[in-house]
């Protein structure tokens, strides 16, 4: 079931975007998106209202156009978000006070805005954690990885899955890097998880409570279900007779299961370095 674009967003949009755009720009920006069809006619907040509407009937990933539509709003520079006269005192930056109101109001309604002009309706707790560590510690290619996982567990399952493990080995090759480990001669999730997992400790057996030791039990799972699951379905393997119905909620089940198993070796590894100290 496609996610349209929410009624509230639209008419945050259809109130805000005539402020800073023309008729031309407003024709311009959502061409630029992928809009469907011609513009529409009228006053430039009935053609923007009218252009949304058309879109969530029309399109099947209606987010995908909102998301490059707002894209620019959203990445703001942040030497323009601060405006000064001529004196030197700040003035108040209608820009910025519109993407407030789009943070606020994507979040009212379960929506996420991803760097590059990408919006999520799969992002959970999990996946927000990692996301701030993953800026927090200015490692691309897990960003990378991770918006790519993001953005496709509606449109594109496969390739979200695929994304998902890519997270893990992506993960698990810093920590061997920044640990200076011995890589394994071979590279794949399950080689460079084990150099990992031995490192940190991750060995069930070396855990006293039961309960502990199921959950981490579970966690070593989680590793090998992924890597079977990028193999069988996803988009980094061809398909062989047999072709997995792969939805959405299959792609966010292992993204959020990476998710949380990347987290927590990171969270693990933080521990470690303190207490070392």
């Amino acid at each position: 079931m496609k996610k349209e674009i929410p009624a509230p967003v639209i008419a945050i949009l259809a109130e805000w975007l005539p402020a800073f755009e023309s008729h031309a720009g407003l024709d311009s920006l959502f061409l630029y998106a992928d809009a469907p069809g011609d513009p529409p006619e009228g006053s430039k907040p009935t053609k923007t209202q009218a252009w949304l509407r058309r879109t969530n009937k029309e399109t099947n990933f209606p987010l995908k156009v909102l998301g490059k539509l707002i894209e620019s709003y959203m990445e703001l520079p942040i030497e323009k978000e601060i405006e000064t006269d001529f004196l030197g005192n700040p003035v108040p930056n209608s820009k910025l006070d519109f993407k407030r109101k789009l943070i606020t109001v994507l979040e009212r309604c379960n929506l996420t805005y991803i760097q590059g002009g990408h919006i999520s309706d799969g992002r959970s707790m999990p996946s927000k954690s990692l996301s701030e560590v993953i800026r927090d510690r200015e490692i691309p290619t897990i960003e990378a990885e991770f918006t790519r996982a993001l953005s496709n567990i509606n449109s594109n399952p496969r390739e979200a899955v695929s994304a998902a493990c890519n997270i893990l080995e992506s993960v698990f090759k810093v920590y061997i890097e920044d640990e200076k480990l011995e890589m394994p001669q071979k590279e794949d999730l399950g080689g460079v998880w084990r150099v990992v997992r031995e490192h940190l400790g991750f060995t069930p057996g070396g855990i006293a409570d039961n309960d502990l030791k199921k959950i981490l039990t579970g966690l070593l799972s989680i590793v090998d279900g992924i890597g079977a699951f990028r193999t069988h379905v996803s988009s980094a393997h061809g398909q062989g007779r047999k072709s997995y119905k792969l939805k959405p909620r299959h792609a966010r089940l292992a993204i959020n299961s990476a998710h949380t198993l990347a987290l927590f070796v990171i969270e693990t590894w933080d521990e470690k370095k303190s207490a070392s100290r």
